[in-house]
């Protein structure tokens, strides 16, 4: 793993939501005017974008620790409650640049149970429940999981979360009639994308939904390994055993796989591609 900086923030009022930082001693000051009213997911994100471009950030690890450090130094009680709310209202009034992926997501979930896999901060999954799902969200890393159980919570919001690694899900067969992965693929490489795959159609009743984003080249401080295409979709539909698919561009690319054995109500909303 490779070395950062060590990183800290620090809540400047009249920069509002600029960004700006400085080294100072093998260190990384990062100043903010994010308050309780503005922090939200697309406003730090777009911050800290700028401290890449300016070179005072680099590599996935660096941006991670920027973002929480950011978090963090918003003046209040409990900034994560104030992050939490402001995204979720964001996406959900499509104020934020990620509310069309999100609300594509949320219009292709079916039944009442869903799993979000790779939920990071757990925005999607929130939201579903939001909506009325019965949803479960699992990551791999354990500070997620606890930061979106205490998100919800706090938000009471109803849902689980738990730790679960996409390779090998913690869940038995057909546990859920709708299985997520959202912008979770492009972190991996082709025999873990496959795995992955699998394991999503071995857990899910009726539906996989899964997307990802075009990018003329893998973004580092995303973790992002693979720059995708249709036709890197296509190819992974035709690595696993399912019932019917559908794909199609929206914001990035999607992949909807019915799982094999599906009920025919399901089977029948998917395109079957020749070749797929």
């Amino acid at each position: 793993m490779t070395a950062f900086p060590q990183i800290s923030a620090y809540f400047q009022a009249a920069l509002g939501p600029t960004m700006r930082a400085r080294r100072r001693d093998g260190r990384v000051d990062i100043h903010h005017g994010l308050n309780a009213e503005s922090i939200s997911d697309a406003a730090m994100i777009a911050g800290l974008l700028t401290l890449i471009d300016d070179g005072m950030l680099s590599g996935q690890d660096a941006f991670e620790a920027a973002a929480v450090a950011v978090v963090e130094s918003v003046p209040h009680r409990d900034p994560w409650s104030c992050f939490y709310r402001n995204t979720l209202a964001e996406l959900r009034e499509h104020r934020s640049p990620f509310a069309p992926v999100h609300a594509r997501a949320r219009s292709e979930l079916v039944g009442t149970s869903v799993l979000e896999v790779g939920s990071c901060f757990g925005f999607l999954a929130l939201g579903s429940a939001q909506d009325g799902f019965d949803v479960t969200a699992c990551d791999i890393s354990p500070g997620a999981v606890s930061m979106l159980s205490a998100a919800a919570s706090t938000l009471k919001i109803p849902m689980s979360a738990q730790l679960g690694d996409a390779r090998g899900l913690p869940f038995d067969d057909d546990t859920f009639d709708t299985v997520t992965l959202i912008h979770l693929l492009e972190h991996l490489d082709e025999p873990d994308v496959a795995q992955a795959l699998r394991e999503a159609l071995r857990v899910a009743r009726d539906r996989v939904v899964v997307a990802v984003p075009y990018e003329a080249k893998p973004s580092p401080h995303f973790g992002h390994l693979q720059t995708l295409r249709d036709s890197d979709l296509r190819r992974w539909a035709s690595m696993v055993e399912h019932d019917g698919v559908r794909i199609f561009d929206d914001h990035g690319g999607w992949l909807v796989l019915t799982p094999a054995g599906a009920p025919a109500s399901a089977a029948s909303t998917a395109c079957r591609l020749v070749g797929v």
